[in-house]
């Protein structure tokens, strides 16, 4: 995927920081509610480029992951005051436990019911008795629905992107579904450029993510709380039992 990699150094004329600050308030309010005992410490799994992070690091002593180097640099540029880390989240062991691990829409890349799983039992290898697990897939079987959208920014820098983004489903008999970008690309005294990008994800009904969490050995609860993006993507709460 050219985003996470080649394009990474365009990620935040995409997606800005600034937008995640409502997102990220819910993410606390969340943890405060259903973490036993202080949260202090978080664990982002594909942390991507640090816009979750530019906020929650204000609350949180964070520690950040994501599978690609160039992610973690833009981070890093960001919130250079969080742990960046390169790991797979299907894979990593830390051998140390946090109060809050927090998988946000980087976890719908996980395509088949192994990879979720896998990712899912590392959300629970790192979360200490008491802790709360906070998975936000941007759909579930039940809720998705195809698409198009577009945004983009222009760069203090003189550099600016625009962007279509078109959400589509080739087959609905398997566990994926399509996200392709179009790019518009400008550089100061550059003429502009079109890229595109096209990126595969997980799509798994609601009792297969309730399956897995409980699975893990972690128990679902209902937080009662607003989400001030409803309708934009799934949000499983869960607790490890003390």
């Amino acid at each position: 995927m050219r985003m996470y990699n080649e394009l990474a150094p365009w990620f935040h004329l995409v997606t800005s920081p600034g937008s995640y600050e409502a997102e990220a308030a819910h993410i606390i309010q969340l943890a405060d509610t259903a973490c036993e005992g202080p949260a202090k410490t978080l664990l982002e799994l594909g942390s991507g480029g640090g816009n979750n992070a530019s906020h929650l690091k204000h609350r949180f002593a964070c520690t950040l992951t994501d599978l690609s180097e160039h992610m973690l640099e833009v981070s890093r540029r960001l919130n250079p005051e969080c742990e960046h880390l390169l790991a797979d989240m299907r894979t990593m062991r830390l051998e140390r436990q946090f109060d809050v691990v927090l998988a946000h829409d980087a976890i719908a890349y996980m395509t088949r019911r192994e990879d979720l799983s896998a990712a899912i039992t590392t959300v629970a290898a790192h979360l200490r008795p008491g802790g709360v697990a906070i998975l936000t897939p941007d759909a579930v079987a039940e809720t998705f629905s195809p698409g198009t959208s577009h945004g983009g920014h222009d760069g203090p820098d003189g550099r600016a992107l625009r962007y279509l983004e078109w959400i589509h489903d080739r087959n609905v008999d398997d566990t994926t579904y399509h996200m392709d970008f179009v790019f518009l690309i400008q550089e100061p005294g550059q003429p502009l450029r079109v890229e595109h990008d096209h990126h595969t994800l997980g799509l798994f009904s609601r009792a297969t993510w309730l399956d897995l969490i409980q699975a893990s050995g972690l128990q679902v609860i209902d937080v009662s709380i607003e989400d001030p993006h409803a309708g934009e993507h799934e949000v499983f709460v869960a607790r490890r039992p003390r």
